[in-house]
């Protein structure tokens, strides 16, 4: 059989993820394996039908002219039985070949799941910060307005002034001079 160099190389088995150190294959050795998924990959290729085509028509082409070369006259009963010869062995192969990808599929679906769980596990934990967050945030957000409101309620039962009159001078609450004995007053004791 011809071997396709321009035939993209089949995908190892090994696996380094989970338990599986290994696929192996259930037909035999990794070898038989991989020379079973060569001839099926060939099988398919253009390359291969062209030249099965081409055998074809010299086959016959020799078996209808050449009158003294006829070794498999009309029916071609040996064509015939080398194309049975071929699938006969070829259908093995191509179910090796699938059965090993399908394995390869099944590990390679295996550890997407894990890493999915993973990321899925990870996320759940990023969600669960954010909320503890955002509820320490509330809390704090509601102390802020219940102080905010202590604040305006000590505000406005204050007086306005010093003497209580309603007139503080200009000054803001709060200010120097605001209350008696104030140090910072001008013309507070000194």
């Amino acid at each position: 059989m011809l071997d396709d160099s321009s035939a993209p190389r089949p995908a190892t088995t090994a696996v380094t993820r989970g338990s599986r150190s290994h696929l192996h294959s259930p037909f035999g050795t990794d070898r038989f394996g991989l020379a079973a998924e060569r001839f099926a990959r060939f099988f398919g290729t253009p390359r291969f039908i062209l030249g099965q085509t081409a055998l074809v028509v010299v086959w016959i082409a020799l078996n209808a002219v050449a009158i003294s070369l006829r070794w498999d006259p009309y029916p071609f009963i040996l064509l015939n039985l080398a194309f049975s010869t071929q699938a006969a062995y070829a259908a093995p192969l191509i179910l090796l070949a699938q059965t090993r990808q399908a394995d390869r599929d099944k590990a390679a679906a295996e550890d997407l799941a894990l890493g999915a769980d993973a990321q899925r596990r990870h996320v759940e934990e990023q969600t669960s910060g954010i909320r503890e967050l955002l509820q320490v945030n509330t809390a704090l957000t509601e102390r802020v307005a219940a102080l905010s409101l202590e604040i305006l309620a000590a505000a406005s039962a204050r007086p306005t002034t010093v003497d209580g009159q309603g007139d503080n001078c200009g000054e803001l609450p709060g200010t120097p001079g605001e209350f008696p004995g104030d140090e910072s007053a001008p013309g507070g004791p000194a």
